[in-house]
């Protein structure tokens, strides 16, 4: 089953310093030497190393939202009605105060209701969680895609929820940064890429240390994120195509720290990975690199080695490495397959825990979380509703997949938050899964 899955995920991948002091000016400052020097006093995430931080999609959309976009990535490929829908699992709506009446309903013929991100209410909801459970923070998922000037729609979504993010991460105190997926893109697609991420330095003012002070920076340098490199997916652009992006990027000066998200088999160049070396000379180019575990293995064929190994090849290169861990994944609902419900079983949390355990006993110093509201593919970790309380979805064997019965729907941002409390430095956990009060 795992190999299956791989073959469809790797398919669908395409569809898919110094500082002048507290009086000084914020944002970057001009040094006397090379590298671009930022101000860094009052930020609050100088390094990626120590946290725990999960991918936030943002991508969804409610009829009546003020977006114009539908019900945008809830719906299937022709609307969203029962039969037809993209996502998994259905949200747990009851903390949300702007709820949109969805086509569904409950075996009880009680309305079905959604959120939608392009309410700040909806985000400021998810970054007040993220503090009330411990999690440091999220990288902003950004389609390139979605944000050509070419798709005005998809990039008004992506600034109003970014927007909303920032004003949250400021408020909560919660890591925040912005991590691009080239999925989809040819080669002249990346130009998009390079002029949006000028754009929000104007338009947000990210490397700005008093407007942004909670921007997750890393060696002293704002961090973004690529996503995307070195996949064998038969891909539209190529990783000299991201290699002189990331030579943009940084420019002369060394300006912004750069993240990689990779092949899971990126070191090996196999499996999941083009078989070029240029992909190593570029992640040592890079700040941190990221391999892509979702689909990768279940409970019964996950290798700790493995991150052991990528650790210490990161240690020699001098590149910082942060593990991908993730609850579960379930597709059923986008394929209208429903063999593929649960398709990796979360076990009630003993899956994630064995990933958070494999990756702290591996010497790894940091997480990325896959993902805290991806409900389409079943790897969220927000509040979603348990298998007894979601919706019937038609006929012909579908339905939707829940947080197990018995359990909270806060379970998995509950047990993130204890791998975050791990990584930080507290003492009292091991391989086996924490014990709830």
């Amino acid at each position: 089953m795992i190999t299956t899955i791989y073959k469809m995920l790797t398919g669908a991948l395409l569809c898919m310093a110094c500082s002048r002091g507290s009086d000084g000016p914020s944002g970057p400052v001009d040094p006397p030497g090379n590298d671009y020097v930022y101000d860094t006093v009052g930020l609050l995430y100088k390094s990626y190393s120590g946290l725990v931080m999960a991918g936030y999609q943002g991508w969804f959309a409610a009829e009546g939202d003020g977006s114009n976009r539908g019900w945008y990535h809830y719906q299937g490929h022709g609307g969203f009605y029962p039969g037809n829908t993209n996502v998994d699992f259905w949200p747990d709506i009851t903390e949300y105060t702007k709820r949109y009446k969805s086509p569904f309903k409950f075996a009880d013929g009680s309305d079905a209701y959604l959120y939608s991100p392009y309410d700040e209410e909806s985000v400021d909801l998810h970054f007040k969680w993220m503090k009330d459970y411990g999690i440091d923070g999220v990288h902003m998922q950004r389609f390139v895609g979605e944000v050509k000037s070419t798709n005005p729609s998809g990039k008004r979504h992506f600034n109003k929820v970014l927007a909303n993010a920032l004003k949250a991460a400021k408020k909560y105190g919660r890591a925040i940064s912005v991590m691009y997926d080239l999925s989809g893109c040819t080669s002249g697609d990346l130009d998009y890429l390079e002029a949006d991420w000028k754009e929000l330095q104007t338009l947000f003012k990210l490397s700005d240390n008093k407007e942004n002070p909670t921007y997750l920076y890393h060696g002293g340098k704002p961090l973004v994120t690529i996503w995307g490199v070195g996949f064998n997916d038969n891909r539209k652009y190529t990783i000299d195509d991201v290699n002189r992006l990331v030579d943009k990027l940084k420019g002369s000066d060394n300006r912004y720290a750069i993240m990689l998200g990779v092949p899971y088999y990126w070191r090996t160049l196999g499996s999941d990975t083009e078989k070029n070396p240029a992909l190593h000379e570029l992640i040592k180019k890079c700040d941190i690199v990221m391999p892509w575990a979702v689909g990768r293995y279940s409970s019964t064929n996950y290798e700790p080695r493995n991150v052991y190994d990528d650790q210490q090849w990161c240690k020699t290169n001098k590149v910082t490495y942060v593990p991908l861990v993730f609850p579960g994944f379930s597709w059923g609902n986008m394929h209208k397959d429903a063999s593929i419900y649960n398709a990796i079983p979360r076990l009630k949390g003993d899956f994630l825990w064995q990933q958070v355990a494999g990756a702290k006993g591996a010497g790894a110093q940091s997480l990325y979380v896959a993902m805290f509201d991806e409900i389409d593919e079943g790897t969220a970790i927000f509040k979603t509703a348990n298998q007894s309380n979601t919706p019937v979805n038609g006929t012909e064997g579908l339905r939707f997949v829940g947080i197990e019965d018995g359990l909270p729907t806060d379970t998995y941002l509950w047990l993130t938050g204890q791998a975050a409390s791990w990584f930080h430095g507290a003492t009292g956990y091991g391989r086996a899964k924490p014990v709830r009060d």
